[in-house]
């Protein structure tokens, strides 16, 4: 007594992804022996028609299985693609950081020189200037 999850597994195991090729297959050829044996023109009809049927049920099967290698070609282009645009857009951001790091260091030394001055020019305020000095 299997319980149904068992069985699942083993379906999906004989049949690979699940479509039910190989069952379609196995039909197609019980179908074709069955015609060949066929006694009556009517049987022979019958069991044609199902061959056609199964030949059919094959061809969509394979014809969406297609598409979705086809979609899949596709979405891994479309990954590539967005990969890319990310490495670029950080290697553009390491960049900016770089430029930015520049533009602080300039920036404290452009700090640095203006407390410089300030403290020279308060130092220079408590002196006299030349025309006093002169005098």
């Amino acid at each position: 007594s299997f319980s149904s999850d068992e069985v699942i597994r083993k379906r999906l195991l004989i049949d690979g992804d699940g479509a039910g090729d190989d069952r379609r297959i196995n039909l197609l050829v019980k179908s074709f022996i069955k015609w060949c044996n066929s006694g009556s023109q009517e049987e022979g009809y019958f069991q044609y028609q199902r061959m056609l049927s199964t030949l059919s049920q094959c061809e969509f099967s394979m014809g969406k299985t297609l598409l979705v290698y086809d979609m899949n070609l596709r979405e891994m282009e479309n990954y590539e693609k967005i990969y890319k645009d990310i490495e670029n857009s950080i290697t553009a951001a390491h960049e900016k950081i770089s430029e930015c790091k520049k533009q602080i260091l300039q920036a404290k030394r452009i700090r640095k020189n203006r407390q410089e001055y300030d403290a020279l020019a308060k130092v220079i305020q408590h002196h006299p200037d030349r025309h006093e000095t002169l005098k």
